[in-house]
């Protein structure tokens, strides 16, 4: 074999393998998924947060890759998680909202026949674990996660629950187990270290010879704001204005900020032990740690600047509402510094876990694996046509679009509205009567990116 036929079969080769060759062999890598919970963009030190502190957060970002186009699969956190479980835009997907909202009130189930991206690593020999908030099981049936690909969980099986961070019950596999708690009194054990002390057992029993696949969802920061008191000491005496907080459904504590900012950084705390784990079991250079949150923050007013530059919060399909930070560190694949423009979301993990364990997704997918965005591969990188969202609580139904540089944004009965966040990131100037060809173009996205669900019908719901 000649030079140059050698080097085009190494090739290849390469891209068969995705490029993973390590002492002459080809190994998968471990993946740990960690999902905040109403995480605002702007909320962590990388993209800009100047008052809490994340450095164990950043050091994520700085030593591997960040996407600065990175979208959840909604706005509102079920929808959100089953687009990630399951690899479809709400456009398509089983859940499309919380679970009363849907035509007769009652929730809705990923279903039994429908992969999620656990199923799919099982497949590739990953050992698999849900810990924390899993939220698509509602009705404690099929959907529960050991029923859905993991071997372990650990957690919350409804929402309603993990609204609190001192439960009284929580779900080992598939049975209740008691905690000495009281919610209300928010006394006995905060939640949020049970799912790192699991995590931690979970990872020390792993070893090198067999790939696992940690999907970590916290419950931070979402409502209800309450922390131990060591973690709100390092922001007690910074002379910051106070924000009294009214107890109701959520018992929070009685000061948001100091709260709120020492939540996040007790996720951050634990989430800098976690990867010292990994490396002290040397599991760290072959285990991709993707860190995200599911949606826009819920809880500032513009004293931490949650969502940078953008429009909206969380249950706004603007980009403050669905634009999230994310971050991606693996030693083995990925250059420390990465930065990728690359536009991606939710419902691309899967396809993309699947490329990296080597594998074809059984799962009908509406993403695209992003591998090759994280190894900053610009050029083999495919792109979307357009990304969908829609999405029906009190302000009636409404959808959103990106394509390339455009973005676009409806709600039923209303004109549409369009924006070029090239020039626009905030969403402020609304172009629609400047382009009509591009505002009919994208009203076509909308309309041709659903099918119809009986579930989730595109009509006002209350």
């Amino acid at each position: 074999m000649n030079r140059r036929n050698f080097l085009k079969a190494a090739g290849c080769f390469l891209a068969a393998s995705g490029g993973r060759v390590f002492a002459g062999k080809s190994e998968k890598p471990n993946i740990v998924f960690i999902l905040a919970d109403d995480l605002g963009y702007g909320d962590v030190g990388f993209n800009g947060q100047s008052r809490i502190k994340t450095p164990n957060i950043d050091n994520i970002a700085k030593q591997g890759a960040v996407f600065t186009n990175h979208y959840s699969g909604s706005t509102v956190c079920g929808p959100s998680r089953c687009c990630l479980m399951t690899g479809k835009h709400t456009g398509h997907a089983s859940v499309r909202g919380n679970p009363r909202w849907t035509s007769d009130g009652k929730p809705v189930d990923i279903r039994k026949e429908e992969p999620t991206v656990a199923e799919e690593l099982k497949r590739a020999g990953y050992n698999t674990c849900a810990i924390g908030k899993w939220g698509l099981a509602e009705n404690l049936s099929h959907a529960m996660p050991t029923k859905k690909g993991f071997d372990e969980f650990f957690g919350f099986m409804r929402h309603g629950p993990a609204h609190h961070y001192y439960p009284e019950k929580v779900w080992r596999n598939e049975h209740q187990v008691s905690l000495p708690n009281k919610t209300k009194e928010k006394e006995g054990l905060y939640v949020h270290d049970l799912f790192t002390q699991e995590a931690f057992k979970y990872i020390s029993k792993q070893d090198k010879n067999n790939p696992f696949f940690l999907y970590l969802a916290y419950t931070i920061p979402h409502y209800e704001l309450t922390v131990p008191e060591d973690s709100k000491e390092p922001y007690q005496k910074l002379g910051w204005k106070k924000r009294p907080m009214k107890q109701g459904h959520y018992y929070h504590d009685k000061e948001g900020h100091t709260t709120y900012a020492g939540m996040v950084s007790r996720m951050d705390r634990d989430i800098g032990s976690l990867m010292e784990l990994l490396k002290k079991k040397g599991l760290d250079k072959n285990t991709l740690v993707i860190f995200t949150s599911d949606n826009g923050h819920h809880y500032d007013k513009g004293f931490f600047d949650s969502n940078g530059v953008y429009r909206g919060k969380k249950r706004d399909l603007y980009e403050g509402g669905i634009h999230i930070p994310f971050a991606a560190r693996w030693p083995e694949m990925i250059r420390p510094g990465t930065k990728s423009s690359h536009i991606s979301a939710f419902w691309d993990f899967l396809p993309t876990a699947c490329d990296i364990a080597g594998i074809e997704p059984k799962a009908q997918t509406d993403g695209i694996s992003y591998f090759q965005a994280l190894k900053g591969n610009t050029r083999a990188q495919l792109s979307h046509n357009c990304l969908y969202w829609e999405f029906n609580e009190r302000q009636g139904p409404v959808q959103a679009v990106r394509k390339d540089k455009w973005k676009a944004v409806r709600y039923k009965g209303k004109p549409i509205e369009l924006y070029d966040l090239s020039k626009d990131p905030g969403e402020n100037n609304d172009i629609s009567a400047e382009y009509p060809e591009k505002a009919k173009q994208m009203v076509k996205l909308m309309e041709s990116s659903r099918t119809k669900d009986p579930n989730f019908p595109f009509k006002k719901l209350r």
